[in-house]
């Protein structure tokens, strides 16, 4: 099996207009697309679109069978519905990059006791020999709006199988309260390996202005392991979660400017089930 679990450390450092920083571990799955069926057949815990403790829901990742919001610039319409792994072919395709015959893997939290959130989720895209081509980060924001960022191809290589990925772009999308929205995501995506390393920093007017890292070891995907972690990591999609809301109250209270959702609705665009705030439902 390609898939396994990763444990992680969280770092977010913040450095203007006020520092803050703080630190959390979780764990995460790394899913091999082509081993969804498998995986339920072999963990008691997982299953695929049907509850258990931890349960994979295609819909939950990557919706762009749906309307995008504010394209710019304006595609086509969305593509009939498709499995998780034929949307990731169809979104690279759309973007020059060719993955047909090829593995993806999604390092991401899937629902767990029904509930899912993921600030971030990552897909590494390999060819048929298995070299790494493209990556997408597929970021979410507590208003469950969705925006996705292809990387490729690889700005670095290590080996034959192993590749960097980095790309600095607008990132016309609200994340948080405390950040505006002309800020510049710049990503650095390892492949990842026995460990996992990954880097998002914030840019504003050519500053850096935050940084958030993720590490992580390599472990296998078993029913012990699992259920090791749901114990030593319980509700961890909730966690995350309870932990976005205490870092901002902090944030709020170090009275670090606050940007409201609604000011700039102009600016977020490209990003699949916009909220009612930018988008509102037709009368």
């Amino acid at each position: 099996m390609n898939s396994c679990l990763y444990e992680c450390q969280i770092l977010h450092q913040r450095f203007t207009p006020k520092a803050h920083r703080f630190v959390y571990r979780i764990f995460m799955f790394a899913i091999d697309l082509d081993e969804i069926a498998a995986l339920p057949k072999r963990l008691a815990l997982f299953s695929n679109q049907r509850r258990n403790v931890y349960n994979f829901c295609e819909r939950d990742f990557l919706p762009t069978t749906e309307i995008i919001h504010q394209p710019t610039p304006p595609g086509p319409a969305p593509a009939p519905s498709a499995g998780l792994k034929d949307r990731v072919i169809a979104h690279l395709a759309a973007h020059g990059i060719d993955l047909a015959g090829g593995r993806v893997m999604l390092i991401t939290l899937p629902r767990v006791f029904g509930y899912q959130f993921n600030p971030v989720s990552f897909y590494f895209c390999y060819d048929q020999q298995g070299r790494p081509v493209a990556s997408i980060a597929e970021v979410s924001n507590t208003f469950k709006e969705m925006k996705p960022f292809v990387l490729g191809p690889a700005t670095s290589a290590t080996t034959a199988n192993a590749a960097v990925f980095s790309r600095r772009t607008p990132k016309y999308f609200y994340v948080s309260p405390f950040s505006d929205l002309d800020v510049a995501f710049d990503f650095t995506l390892h492949t990842p390996g026995d460990k996992l390393a990954i880097q998002i920093d914030d840019y504003a007017a050519g500053e850096r202005t935050l940084t958030s890292v993720l590490t992580g070891s390599r472990t296998s995907l078993t029913n012990g392991r699992l259920a090791w972690f749901t114990f030593k990591y319980p509700f961890i999609t909730l966690r995350v979660m309870a932990l976005i809301h205490w870092q901002a109250l902090q944030l709020y209270l170090k009275r670090v400017p606050w940007f409201a959702k609604s000011a700039r609705p102009e600016a977020q665009r490209d990003l699949y089930r916009p909220h009612s705030s930018i988008a509102p439902p037709a009368a």
